[in-house]
């Protein structure tokens, strides 16, 4: 076989040749050799800052005193209206009037009977000048006839007419009296009627008792009034409104009166500074809800009865701060992984406030230092990391602000 390919590669001109032996194979190089470059984790900065804790409400828009403007009086039909809901008004403004044509005949007739009466109070103390004038001149005359009578120049009989004389004189004098004080208890009575009439034409006009916001108007021109009726006028004290909510017994307790908040009315794009003017010492049983009552700036557009979601200020602290993905969560409490020079390193803290998607470290990291962005990472204590800085924006933050 052999020769048969010599002798077909010498009838072509070819020349054959042996085929040259592999090379051997070199060594590996150092560098294929050298150690795995460690996982990369990302990494934020603990920072310092401040951190707010909020607790959010729900509720609704109420006046803080709301003043019910009603008739004193009964019968008389309204003829001017003069105040619109959403008027602002003053204390003891008129806001509408009733008629007054019986009440001011009523004056008239009580006019004449004050008249009256002092005519004859006038009258009562002329018969009483003259029952005493009478009296006296009785008086005089019986002394004269009893002088006379014990000298014996009068008989008994004249003695005894004018002692009767003087008597009658004196029953006139009392008789003139009562009738002073019957004419002078007519006049007061006459006066206390007067009064009387006045108040009642006062109450023709409906006025404010309070300055405010007219909030309704449910009085309507020829309509009867009645004292025990519905109010006229509903009235916002002073136009102060407040945001009236329910929350939960474990939020009520951390609530306290003068803690700042901000409400978000409904329809309204800004937030509206406020204060937490009330927390009621009541816990409803079937709810478990407690009630609380923040005032609120006054702006326009606010409206009683429209619905508010508010955030309560009820805590701010300055701390070093990381986000709430950085914190580890174990039975023997919260543990953070820092790294430093490439190496995890876990530690023991004591978290404070939490908001806003960030923790408050109060003990075991110091500002600056690199920690692990999301707790749970497959690393242990002691590890080699290669740390990737990541911004704090690329982190989902749980914020708890007025939404």
């Amino acid at each position: 076989m052999t020769g048969k390919l010599l002798l077909g590669a010498a009838l072509l001109g070819l020349s054959l040749s042996p085929l040259p032996l592999a090379a051997p194979a070199q060594a590996e190089s150092p560098a294929a050799a050298a150690v795995p470059k460690p996982p990369s984790v990302s990494v934020i900065k603990a920072e310092p800052g401040t951190l707010v804790e909020t607790i959010l409400l729900t509720g609704t828009l109420v006046p803080r005193d709301e003043v019910m403007v009603g008739a004193e009086i009964d019968g008389l039909a309204i003829i001017e209206l003069l105040a619109e809901e959403g008027d602002e008004v003053a204390r003891g403004q008129v806001l509408a009037r009733l008629s007054r044509d019986m009440l001011d005949a009523q004056a008239a007739q009580n006019a004449a009977a004050i008249s009256r009466a002092a005519a004859a109070i006038a009258q009562a103390r002329n018969q009483i000048a003259e029952a005493n004038a009478n009296a006296r001149q009785a008086s005089l005359a019986y002394d004269r006839v009893r002088t006379l009578q014990d000298r014996g120049n009068a008989s008994l009989e004249a003695l005894e007419q004018r002692e009767a004389a003087a008597l009658v004189a004196k029953a006139r004098v009392a008789v003139a009296e009562d009738a002073l004080r019957l004419a002078q208890a007519d006049r007061e009575l006459a006066d206390a009627q007067q009064r009387e009439i006045e108040v009642r034409i006062g109450r023709t006009e409906i006025k404010a008792p309070a300055a405010g916001i007219v909030s309704r108007r449910d009085a309507r021109l020829g309509a009867l009034v009645s004292s025990a009726g519905e109010p006229l006028f509903k009235i916002i004290g002073n136009g102060t409104i407040e945001v009236q909510a329910d929350v939960p017994e474990t939020a009520l307790a951390r609530l306290r009166v003068g803690q700042p908040a901000q409400v978000r009315p409904a329809g309204m794009e800004e937030l509206v500074p406020g204060r937490v003017r009330l927390v009621s010492p009541e816990i409803d049983r079937t709810s478990r809800l407690g009630r609380i009552r923040v005032s609120v700036e006054r702006v326009p557009g606010l409206a009683i009865g429209a619905f508010a979601r508010g955030a309560v200020e009820v805590d701010r602290r300055d701390g070093t701060l990381v986000p709430l993905s950085a914190v580890l969560n174990r039975n023997d409490g919260a543990v953070i992984q820092v790294v430093r020079d490439g190496v995890v390193e876990t530690r023991a803290i004591t978290v404070g406030l939490k908001a806003d998607g960030k923790a408050e470290i109060r003990t075991g990291l110091n500002p600056g230092e690199d920690v692990i962005a999301i707790s749970g990472t497959f690393v242990r204590d002691g590890d080699r990391v290669t740390p990737v800085p990541l911004p704090p924006t690329a982190l989902p933050v749980q914020t708890s602000s007025v939404p």
